[in-house]
């Protein structure tokens, strides 16, 4: 199991436990559950990698504790 943080710098701070092998699209469903944003809302990214819904955690190599920037589009 993975804990992720996802920050979206304007004060809300989501904490997430997933597993690796989880896919984004299933990350953005557990954020949208706590949030209470749609699921297709939400972008995540590190630095300029926008992470793509059908690509695997652990094939971007999201360790545990990482943080992700949160953006709404």
């Amino acid at each position: 199991m993975l804990e992720i943080t996802c920050n979206d710098r304007l004060g809300k701070k989501v904490r997430v436990k997933c597993n690796p092998d989880d896919t984004i699209g299933d990350l953005k469903k557990l954020i949208a559950a706590q949030t209470g944003t749609r699921a297709d809302k939400i972008v995540l990214k590190k630095w300029y990698t926008i992470f793509k819904d059908h690509i695997k955690i652990e094939d971007y190599e999201i360790h545990d504790g990482q943080n992700l920037e949160l953006y709404y589009q």
